[in-house]
């Protein structure tokens, strides 16, 4: 029996609006009632996450920062794995040799290395890949941009950061060039100390290797009393792909899902604009509901 369900946010749980839809807060919710635990597994951090969940009164855990950060239902942290500043600047030494922006997650608002006129340009560039069709002007009116404006910061070099006692939970690195991104994994591949995925194909996340969202939810609920077989995940992008290749006794994939994520799920659901969370709770607690009630078996295997 399923007793905990992991969702990913953007892709998954919230609409292409980065909103979650009111029937898929209902279906969480219903599933909360039944008794399940619902736990939130995100490459943004915890402040962000919070953006789109204030006030939908959702009753959750946090897995936030791609694993970097564990918070209870009380939003108390119980876990982290930051990464180490020699970790941090051994990445930077390979990074900085490419004409890239590079964010520096922390547990509060990004930062980026530069000046104040570097940083927002910086910002600007990332948020016109949202607004391909956008004049430069136009893309600072945009609430995308004053967004990421608002919570960044500029820092003149990672001494700065280290001096202040910031801990560090993963470098954000995005571009058009999906070429030089594959040439920086490949250069960052051969350090085992880093885990290296992405949410869209114009982006790199690095982390501490043990800052991975299925290591991470398996140790998390395993301190709760829950076992690998009684937890349902579900993601869209690379960077679930820790938590739907493992074992657990439901993995699912978005079927607006990258296809490496769908090939490794065991289920596919429907995609995120056609509620598929939803759809995939309201399946597992009809099975569950009816094995309770004759002991006997699902049909079939697919949600």
């Amino acid at each position: 029996m399923i007793k905990v369900i992991a969702s990913d946010m953007d892709g998954t749980l919230l609409g292409d609006d980065h909103r979650i839809a009111p029937g898929t807060l209902e279906a969480v919710k219903e599933a909360v009632n039944a008794g399940i635990r619902f736990m939130i597994c995100t490459g943004r951090n915890f402040p962000g996450a919070m953006e789109e969940l204030e006030g939908e009164d959702l009753v959750c855990d946090y897995i936030v920062s791609s694993g970097a950060e564990v918070r209870d239902p009380e939003q108390r942290v119980v876990l982290t794995y930051p990464m180490s500043m020699e970790l941090c600047r051994r990445v930077y030494s390979v990074i900085r040799e490419y004409p890239i922006s590079m964010v520096i997650c922390t547990d509060g608002c990004d930062y980026r290395i530069g000046t104040a006129g570097e940083v927002e340009e910086s910002i600007l560039m990332e948020a016109m890949l949202f607004h391909m069709d956008t004049d430069r002007e136009a893309v600072r009116k945009t609430p995308v941009f004053q967004r990421m404006k608002k919570r960044t910061r500029a820092a003149a070099s990672l001494d700065e950061l280290e001096e202040n006692g910031v801990p560090v939970y993963k470098l954000f690195l995005f571009t058009e060039d999906r070429e030089m991104l594959a040439q920086i994994g490949k250069k960052l591949e051969p350090d085992r100390e880093i885990a290296v995925a992405s949410s869209f194909p114009t982006n790199l996340e690095i982390t501490d290797v043990r800052a991975q969202k299925g290591p991470v939810l398996r140790e998390y609920a395993g301190s709760l009393g829950y076992t690998m077989d009684e937890i349902m995940v579900l993601g869209d992008s690379l960077n679930d792909l820790s938590m739907i290749s493992m074992d657990f006794g439901a993995t699912v994939a978005m079927e607006n899902a990258d296809p490496e994520v769908k090939q490794a799920a065991k289920y596919i659901t429907k995609s995120n604009e056609d509620l598929g969370v939803a759809y995939a709770i309201r399946e597992l607690l009809k099975r569950q509901a009816k094995l309770r009630g004759d002991n006997g078996s699902p049909d079939g295997e697919s949600l």
